[in-house]
């Protein structure tokens, strides 16, 4: 399934690029820091036939969304710029899924309304005590930044893959356009590096959400050399939410192999987050055994949301799904940890 691309305007005046696809619970992803969500289309194009509509939306300064005219200098700020794009979206609840920086913005927006969030899904996400003393210390050393950019870039370097060049070469199309962006503009990803720079620590939003009840799963390669497995440990403990190790993933490993997240989607749908997602329908008054796709979006969206006229038909592209994912991993639950 193909993700239809749009740019709205909020009733604020601020532009936004989304990506839609798909009928039935949304899930709404948000990138990491100097990505768009046109790099996750492969991934979340083979979430459709999970029963999610998928909306892949680009954070302030990146991709086609425009920088934040006040404010961006906070980390916060960002994340209500998402809360607002959902709300206007019409989105009533929504599973949550971030990469990265994405990770600690829905983090927050889950943290700050946590009635809007059916369950959060953190992917190699800035969160977590290790990450936040690496973003301490660099603020106090700033030479240290150039080792974390060092340790960045091999990262990236990380999700070229030499025994699949077709995979290989479908990822440097779509960086392509990412990065002339980011080469042609450098200046609109200033102040959201800078607002990672000077972001408080995460503790209180994973409490939060451990208060709140919301449902969390963590997921992050063993071999992240961005964000230590560490502080994905700590956000799982935390939030009392399960911790999927990736087996040899690196920061970027959903990138480098479409077909990993969703085979985990598939697992996790048949364990505690497929609870969350049938207790949400329940929630909505809906028996899950009987509950249509027509069903869900009356019950998920407002009548009027903009993002069913955003949600393209049905059409489904040839399959060039490889039989297995590249990685493997292992399911670590913190759900009963004090």
């Amino acid at each position: 399934m193909r993700l239809s691309k749009h740019r709205i305007q909020l009733s604020d005046g601020q532009t936004v690029q989304a990506l839609v696809a798909g009928r039935g619970v949304p899930l709404v992803v948000v990138h990491g820091f100097a990505a768009e969500g046109l790099l996750y289309a492969q991934s979340l194009s083979r979430l459709v036939s999970m029963g999610f509509k998928v909306v892949a939306i680009d954070t302030a300064g990146h991709g086609g969304t425009a920088v934040l005219p006040h404010g961006g200098l906070e980390l916060a700020a960002y994340s209500r710029l998402l809360g607002r794009v959902v709300a206007e979206l019409g989105i009533r609840r929504a599973v949550y899924a971030g990469h990265s920086m994405g990770g600690r913005l829905v983090t927050e927006l889950a943290a700050a309304e946590p009635d809007r969030a059916v369950a959060v899904i953190l992917i190699d996400a800035i969160v977590g005590d290790a990450w936040d003393h690496i973003v301490t210390a660099c603020r106090w050393w700033p030479p240290l930044l150039g080792v974390f950019s060092t340790a960045a870039v091999v990262d990236s370097l990380a999700t070229l893959s030499l025994d699949d060049t077709a995979q290989t070469a479908k990822l440097a199309r779509l960086w392509v356009k990412t990065a002339w962006g980011d080469i042609t503009r450098p200046w609109q990803l200033l102040m959201p590096f800078l607002s990672v720079l000077r972001s408080p620590g995460s503790r209180d939003i994973l409490d939060a959400l451990r208060r709140a009840e919301v449902p969390v799963v963590v997921l992050h390669g063993d071999h992240d050399y961005v964000v230590p497995l560490p502080a994905a440990r700590d956000a799982a403990r935390r939030s009392g939410g399960d911790l999927v190790v990736i087996r040899g993933g690196t920061h970027s490993w959903m990138l480098k192999d479409p077909e990993s997240f969703p085979a985990i989607m598939g697992e996790l749908l048949r364990g505690r987050l497929g609870d969350s997602y049938e207790q949400a329908l329940v929630d909505a008054g809906l028996d899950p055994a009987v509950a249509t796709t027509d069903d869900i979006e009356d019950a998920f969206y407002a009548p009027d949301a903009r993002v069913r006229a955003l949600t393209p038909e049905l059409v489904w592209a040839r399959s060039d799904r490889r039989s297995e994912p590249r990685y493997d991993w292992v399911v670590e639950s913190y759900s009963s940890t004090s």
